[in-house]
């Protein structure tokens, strides 16, 4: 019993140090392509309004968004870390929940006002210099390449750091836009074409907000967690589980993306250990369905009078 006891407590504090180990790196990714995505905008924005680019001054924008939301996530990491309290048995792990959902919903509005400026634009046609346009839009490719490369070599299992990497990714594309749209013009000197590729661009980050946005949210609403059913965990323990004749009162929920939990109540046969019942059932959510915090109450089924 010793040796198990001992086995569980390194396995557990080996997750524990990998766990640490992925935030710290997390948050260092989006610390740094917070630095450069900042520094970046604001040779966009000088541009955008010296070469009167809707596209540019998008990406400006999309990136002066990226800029609040990398420092978000990297709040979000940094207060994920912290411990629990008498306050917060759970400690600040959510916080990363609301900091993607805060990004997500802020995807939405930046595409909404998109795709009203070149609404705006398409209607009073702006002259645009595309030389000015081309220059800061390849400049603006390079750094946003640097940032994906950045974010993109971290977890992709967090929702904060998808969160983070879809901002970046958006910021991209809006590069790539304002390169084709500076080539048309300069080649053409047809100006909708500006306008008409920012609004592609702010449906793609209208897309990548939505995801966000509403998986972040199924976890705040403590939905279902993907992947775990309620029934398919009743009638599982009820058939692997020789002395579980019921399992009942299942709720799954989860607090961050990678961290589910689960209560249920099972009634054992009688004769039954309960606390055998208890740990056997634990041991098989584990095993089979990868919750690792479950809480099981057992109890013997009511005796009729």
């Amino acid at each position: 019993m010793a040796h198990t006891h001992s086995h569980g407590l390194g396995q557990h504090e080996h997750r524990n140090h990998h766990a640490v180990t992925e935030t710290v790196d997390a948050r260092r990714r989006v610390a740094f392509a917070a630095l450069l995505t900042f520094s970046f905008m604001i040779a966009e924005i000088v541009g955008g309004i010296i070469s009167g680019s809707l596209a540019l001054l998008a990406d400006a924008a999309h990136m002066l968004t990226d800029a609040g939301s990398l420092a978000l996530a990297w709040v979000g990491f940094r207060l994920a870390a912290k411990p629990a309290d008498g306050l917060r048995s759970f400690g600040f792990a959510r916080f990363k929940v609301l900091a993607a959902f805060v990004n997500g919903l802020a995807l939405l509005a930046l595409a909404v006002w998109i795709v009203w400026e070149a609404a705006m634009r398409l209607m009073d046609p702006q002259p645009i210099l595309g030389g000015i346009l081309l220059g800061v839009a390849i400049g603006g490719l390079v750094v946003n390449i640097i940032a994906f490369f950045i974010l993109h070599g971290g977890d992709h299992d967090d929702l904060n750091m998808r969160g983070a990497i879809w901002h970046v990714a958006g910021d991209l594309l809006g590069s790539v836009a304002a390169i084709v749209a500076a080539i048309m013009i300069l080649a053409t000197g047809w100006t909708p074409i500006d306008p008409i590729l920012s609004v592609v661009v702010a449906l793609i980050i209208a897309f990548g907000g939505w995801r966000v946005t509403r998986e972040s949210a199924h976890i705040l609403i403590e939905g279902v967690p993907s992947g775990l059913n309620p029934g398919d965990i009743k009638n599982d323990l009820e058939t692997n589980i020789a002395d579980a004749a019921r399992v009942t009162h299942i709720h799954a929920w989860a607090l961050t993306e990678q961290k589910p939990l689960v209560t249920l109540e099972v009634v054992a046969r009688d004769g039954a250990c309960l606390d055998t019942v208890r740990r056997a059932v634990k041991t098989r959510m584990q095993q089979q369905f990868g919750v690792s915090h479950a809480t099981v109450e057992v109890h013997k089924a009511p005796q009729l009078p």
